[in-house]
């Protein structure tokens, strides 16, 4: 159980997100898929500020989404609550890379939506890094495009990506639809 299904604090998260989406003017717009499974991929990532745009669709759908983070950040007396927060612990030193711990995870799980951004920073990149990619066809699960656009004040759900395998045309895909996204911080936006 993560912060995102336990019953009365995600009620009143949910009521102080659907607030604070009115007061600030942002909309959100699509659905989640119905699946189980899959690896949901958040762009552009170019603000702190992106997880509190992000965090009222999340609750508006009642999805419960787990983020991978480095092991450190998981200490033995806040442990527990770092994967309230959907923390999943991933080991840098183990002989398994991340893509195989997040399948592992994948495994263990009934159900699991992993949020990933995929620039790997908040500042300006030339491309995307291909873990999402790598976890989603290694676990056979499809890739959930979300975005928020700060022109627009729209935040929500795109298509739902099945990878074919051939990296580089998903991944041109994936990009195509991002292309009119502007982040928070635009100058941080990727030029396609």
């Amino acid at each position: 159980m993560t912060i995102f299904s336990t019953p009365l604090i995600s009620q009143f998260l949910r009521l102080v997100s659907f607030i604070g989406l009115k007061l600030t003017g942002w909309k959100t717009v699509g659905e989640p898929p119905k699946h189980d499974k899959y690896v949901m991929i958040a762009i552009p990532h170019t603000s702190n500020w992106d997880f509190l745009v992000m965090l009222p669709v999340v609750l508006k759908y009642k999805l419960d989404v787990h983020w991978m983070g480095k092991h450190t950040l998981f200490p033995k007396p806040i442990r527990w609550f770092v994967r309230w927060m959907g923390g999943i612990p991933i080991d840098r030193r183990s002989a398994r890379n991340t893509v195989e711990q997040a399948a592992e995870a994948f495994h263990r799980s009934e159900q699991l939506v992993l949020l990933i951004t995929p620039e790997g920073t908040r500042r300006k990149v030339d491309r995307l890094k291909a873990g999402f990619y790598h976890i989603a066809t290694r676990v056979n699960v499809p890739i959930q495009l979300a975005y928020l656009d700060a022109k627009t004040k729209v935040v929500g759900f795109g298509p739902l990506v099945h990878p074919t395998g051939d990296y580089e045309k998903d991944v041109k895909e994936i990009l195509a639809f991002y292309s009119d996204k502007q982040g928070i911080r635009s100058e941080f936006d990727m030029d396609g």
